[in-house]
């Protein structure tokens, strides 16, 4: 589905109440990495990608989900975010200002939410051991990338009851660059 379309995540949003009459975590894992020019070379539609696709579906999938999570008492919400979010570099503006967007949309909902019992908090990859990323990258030290394992351990905890006093982290997992 198109997690940016607000219609359509509010749908799935009622699917899931009708099937399990609760939502206790949500961990919005969508996004997209597109870089490679400088921002005078930077297509609009470069941008609007980037911002639409790592930024807005974490908006609007947090907008559906949220009040249900209140009405509830509580909830976990974990965003991915990466490590661009806190740094941007060449040739890389649009994902890292969406990227910086998601770490910023997840410490003001933990400032908005905590004390409603909803813990928001973010990962931030570096790079992740993917097929897509080892065949962009074949000369690359892959053993020194995140796999995706490690990476849903991160994600488990923060959904755990462990991470409750945990709320506007923003947890590098970097691996071992």
């Amino acid at each position: 589905m198109d997690v940016t379309d607000a219609q359509a995540v509010d749908q799935l949003v009622e699917q899931v109440l009708r099937r399990f009459q609760r939502i206790d975590v949500l961990v919005n894992t969508v996004g997209g990495y597109r870089a490679g020019t400088p921002v005078h070379l930077t297509p609009l539609d470069a941008w609007d990608l980037m911002l639409n696709l790592n930024a807005r579906s974490t908006f609007v999938v947090c907008r559906a989900v949220v009040p249900v999570m209140l009405e509830q008492g509580h909830g976990k919400i974990v965003n991915v975010a990466a490590s661009s979010a806190l740094k941007g570099s060449a040739n890389s503006a649009a994902y890292a200002a969406s990227k910086s967007a998601v770490a910023r949309l997840t410490e003001s909902m933990a400032e908005e939410y905590k004390r409603q019992g909803i813990n928001v908090n973010a990962v931030l990859p570096g790079t992740l051991d993917t097929p897509q990323n080892r065949q962009a990258m074949p000369d690359a030290d892959f053993s020194l990338w995140v796999t995706p394992q490690a990476m849903a351990q991160v994600i488990l905890f923060l959904a755990s009851q462990g991470a409750d006093p945990i709320h506007g982290a923003l947890i590098p997992v970097y691996g071992r660059k």
